[in-house]
């Protein structure tokens, strides 16, 4: 049964090992810390088969046409945010194709916005504003597993068609209720009791990474381990583009140079160009009739 009360939840709950916190030196103090940090990854790995369920709706999304939407207050509001604006330099998504709705507003982002957490109202108007529909898949993160502009938000998505999926830190928890996929990583008390931007805030992080990186490589966005459809937007991506294409095709810098060129800048169809012997129009097809994937189009020439 899930804690009604917030000091009831295990996020809130006060860690002995860090009982005096205060009166340890510095090297302790870190120390404790990393020693706390470690449990985060394993604590994520138990959740791992419910975040590939999540990673399936939302690459399913992604293969519509729709969105992948992070919904949140607070840290938990922003590391979403994070990872959403992260994803059109990554993988050269639309900005709108992985967004975030930060409870407040994007100005909350910088600046706490007192009292935005509990507008539930907020949360339903924010969604309507979105048009989040059946293509969509929304995610909605909390580290208390409790945040009632989190609740509000999923609810309003899951009526409005939406896949949801919500990411907690205390299982059982009343977001996971409203969600079709319930990711709860148990991360338990903090070195600083109830500061979970702390060992939760890590672990959100972790598995939103999880979502967007997975989803990308499930809908073509990467061949291999190297990631395609970068967009080289300043000197060191377009060093790294360039790396890649020498890499992913095996090729002397000044054949991947030349690609790169022919192919407007496009790491993916430069790629395609030299693995499958063709020009620019040619790859552009080739990956179109191959939903975007290197790896599809290769195929396709070859057959």
């Amino acid at each position: 049964m899930t804690p009604l009360n917030l000091g009831d939840l295990a996020t809130e709950a006060r860690n002995p090992r860090s009982a005096g916190l205060d009166s340890m030196d510095t090297e302790r103090v870190l120390e404790l810390m990393n020693d706390e940090d470690q449990t985060v990854a394993l604590a994520v790995r138990q959740a791992l088969p419910q975040i590939a369920k999540a990673v399936d709706l939302i690459a399913n999304s992604l293969r519509a046409g729709g969105r992948l939407v992070y919904l949140g207050a607070g840290t938990s509001g922003r590391i979403g945010l994070l990872d959403a604006v992260e994803c059109p330099p990554t993988f050269a998504t639309d900005p709108h194709q992985v967004t975030a709705l930060l409870a407040g507003g994007v100005g909350a982002f910088v600046q706490a916005v007192e009292g935005a957490e509990d507008d539930t109202a907020a949360a339903a108007r924010d969604v309507d504003g979105l048009e989040i529909g059946p293509h969509d898949t929304l995610v909605g993160i909390a580290a208390s597993g409790r945040t009632p502009y989190v609740i509000a938000g999923l609810r309003r998505a899951r009526e409005r068609g939406a896949a949801t999926v919500a990411v907690a830190c205390n299982t059982g928890s009343l977001v996971g209720r409203e969600a079709g996929v319930a990711i709860e990583v148990e991360t338990g008390p903090e070195v600083l009791t109830g500061s979970t931007r702390l060992k939760a805030g890590t672990a959100q992080k972790m598995v939103c990474n999880m979502l967007s990186t997975a989803a990308m490589v499930r809908v073509g966005k990467t061949y291999g381990n190297f990631m395609v459809d970068m967009r080289p937007t300043n000197d060191k991506l377009a060093d790294r583009a360039l790396r890649i294409v020498a890499s992913a095709t095996e090729s002397d810098d000044a054949t991947a140079a030349r690609a790169m060129a022919e192919a407007g800048g496009r790491t993916k169809v430069a790629v395609v160009m030299l693995l499958a012997d063709v020009d620019a129009d040619q790859a552009d097809d080739l990956l179109r009739h191959g939903g975007g994937s290197v790896s599809a189009a290769i195929v396709a020439a070859a057959g």
